[in-house]
């Protein structure tokens, strides 16, 4: 949980220094994306890995949130949405690999 917070910070201290507190800010509104965790049944199971089963962490979300970096208005959006997403699958091979 701790990098959902910290690496958004990171990026958004390197990728954007003039506004760095602006930009992370978005990042961690992207997190919302994790509601969609309320549509599953259990709402939490820690042995889940989300990527491919909400719909919001879903393979067709994740290409629009790619497709979303060439929009420079969404851009921070998406980067976030993407941090969001790669964390998960970070904890999704971790989840495997035990």
């Amino acid at each position: 949980m701790v990098l959902h917070v910290a690496v958004p910070a990171a990026v958004a201290r390197i990728g954007y220094p003039r506004h760095w507190q602006r930009a992370w800010l978005v990042m961690l509104a992207a997190m919302a994306i994790d509601l969609d965790h309320l549509l599953a049944d259990p709402i939490f199971d820690p042995n889940r890995c989300g990527i491919g089963i909400h719909p919001l962490h879903s393979y067709i979300a994740i290409a629009i949130y790619a497709a979303m970096l060439v929009v420079p208005r969404w851009r921070i959006v998406a980067i976030g949405l993407l941090i969001h997403i790669g964390l998960d699958a970070g904890d999704c091979l971790w989840q495997a690999w035990e």
